[in-house]
């Protein structure tokens, strides 16, 4: 199975997935804008209309889209438009690029049931976007945070979220029994 989600910076949401037990691949890329193969530069720019994602393939034996959804909604804020926390622009918004009118559907019961239960202080903004063409990101994004766990962004950012991700999804890793 496939999933597909925008949640600020690719480089924080690869590097939580990718410890999650039942998940065979995560690849940092672009979805959501105009250009065909936009480049890592022109995304930045906010102009072509891309979200930084991550694409997903899980084994749904192991983890199901629901559990996705519940780490994806549990490591950002999709309370911010165009944002995560000093990632600024459209390519950082909050989307569940949905692959199936069953994961739009999920999408929708989780959302619903974190704004029922006041999850967070403010209504979440998070968008549902039918899936359209995945453009992989460069290589030197793929395992960033793995391969560069102490340059600054990494050190500052990413670490403290993947350290929180440990935390409150500790029985979901790959390394717990």
């Amino acid at each position: 199975m496939q999933a597909t989600f925008a949640g600020g910076c690719f480089w924080c949401t690869e590097a939580v997935f990718a410890e999650l037990r039942g998940v065979a691949r995560v690849l940092p890329g672009y979805m959501g804008g105009s250009v065909d193969g936009p480049t890592y530069e022109q995304v930045c720019t906010g102009q072509t209309g891309h979200a930084e994602v991550i694409q997903i393939e899980f084994d749904e034996s192991v983890i199901d889209f629901t559990q996705l959804l519940k780490v994806f909604f549990g490591t950002h804020n999709p309370t911010t438009l165009n944002c995560q926390g000093a990632d600024v622009g459209t390519q950082y918004r909050s989307v569940v690029f949905f692959h199936s009118e069953d994961q739009r559907e999920q999408a929708r019961q989780v959302i619903d049931e974190l704004t029922r239960d006041q999850v967070f202080d403010g209504p979440i903004v998070t968008t549902l976007e039918r899936a359209a063409s995945f453009f992989a990101a460069e290589d030197y994004h793929h395992d960033y945070f793995a391969r560069n766990p102490n340059q600054g962004y990494c050190a500052a950012v990413v670490a403290p979220k993947v350290q929180e991700f440990r935390e409150q999804f500790a029985s979901w890793r790959r390394d717990s029994s």
